[in-house]
């Protein structure tokens, strides 16, 4: 059906195409009849959240009725302590997606260029159309960043370039010493973001320190989220870290009370609660392994992963093969969306629920 006030639309939101979720597990087995089904579509811990979040959730030790925090200063006290910068170098968002939504709308408009990558996260093209902007996507480079040509892609018109490290949906990362070439590259009035959502999660000597390289370079943000390994998704909660005086424009148009009271003291928790978040490292470490090694053995291509998550080349079978799993119970993710045809990306998850994933691997390669 055409809708009649497109064309009172900006224009770049008349191109745009709602960013399209994980199906939820009520959803499929509401539509399907069926129980007990598995959601390795979004990335979501398998684990859960800490059971310190859980016990203050059930104490009912919060009022409703009341405003949150709108500066959220606990929390920005907390991570601050944490990662060793300063209150006022961050800012708050309702999910790191928030986040990027605002940079986008501090520092870019109509006729300004926005850079990413080729299989980058879906959120930049979006949020860079949505503000008027123009969206330059550079070629990848082995299904990651290629920095050498986005560094080439910067012109007098360019505002801002994201960054994912490590990339959804790949899991491709880069380098310390890839990073810091690049930012020797970028003009000082170019904001670049880096986006870290699955930080946590990665296992590699040469991955950036880029908190550190936030003092030298003082037009890099870092974005990270409560969503992934704090296990705090539903409740929508994330964060960046950058010069004072970028977050203090962020902050302008930042919305008022975009962390509920519940997200902002579920946050503190989880911060305070480390075992947790090794718990959960090493269960996607031994998870990744687990399906790795499945893979190798069916020879089923893979691209490397410091995610959560594993991006599987099945070739033209991936419709047929998202339904026929779907209906077993087990939702995975196409990701045609993002260019890649033929591929599929599933989360790591416990040990007994990756079985499942394998023993549907096995059963297809075995037709």
């Amino acid at each position: 059906m055409t809708n009649k006030f497109a064309l009172l639309a900006r224009k770049g939101v008349q191109e745009l195409t709602p960013y399209q979720p994980g199906k939820p597990v009520e959803e499929l087995e509401r539509e399907l009849g069926i129980t007990g089904s598995l959601k390795l579509a979004s990335n979501e811990n398998p684990l859960g959240c800490s059971d310190k979040v859980r016990e203050y959730l059930a104490s009912g030790n919060y009022e409703p009725a009341i405003y949150p925090d709108a500066n959220g200063f606990y929390l920005k006290e907390k991570i601050a302590e944490r990662l060793g910068v300063t209150i006022p170098q961050v800012t708050l968002g309702n999910g790191s997606n928030d986040v990027l939504d605002i940079l986008a709308r501090v520092f870019a408009g109509p006729g300004d260029e926005v850079v990413y990558s080729q299989y980058g996260f879906l959120v930049y093209p979006i949020v860079t159309k949505a503000v008027g902007a123009i969206g330059i996507e550079v070629p990848a480079k082995q299904y990651g960043h290629d920095l050498v040509a986005m560094a080439d892609a910067i012109s007098a018109r360019t505002k801002l370039v994201f960054i994912a490290n490590p990339n959804n949906p790949t899991g491709t990362w880069i380098t310390q010493s890839e990073l810091q070439v690049f930012l020797d590259r970028v003009p000082p009035s170019v904001i670049v973001v880096v986006d870290e959502a699955y930080v946590e999660y990665v296992n590699v000597p040469d991955y950036p320190d880029a908190l550190a390289l936030s003092a030298r370079y003082p037009n890099l943000v870092i974005t990270r989220t409560f969503s992934k390994a704090y296990g705090l998704a539903g409740l929508r909660i994330g964060f960046s870290v950058s010069h004072p005086d970028i977050a203090d424009l962020m902050n302008r148009v930042r919305q008022p009370f975009n962390n509920s009271c519940l997200a902002l003291k579920a946050a503190e928790i989880a911060l305070n609660d480390q075992e947790f978040i090794e718990r959960s490292v090493e269960t996607n470490k031994a998870g990744y392994l687990q399906i790795t090694q499945c893979l190798d053995r069916l020879g089923v291509d893979y691209v490397p992963s410091q995610g959560n998550f594993v991006l599987i080349r099945v070739g033209s079978q991936s419709d047929e093969l998202y339904q026929q799993w779907l209906e077993q119970g087990v939702i995975v993710r196409p990701v045609a969306n993002y260019g890649l045809v033929g591929f599929l990306r599933v989360s790591i998850a416990t040990e007994e629920q990756n079985q499942r994933l394998i023993d549907l691997l096995g059963a297809w390669r075995a037709d």
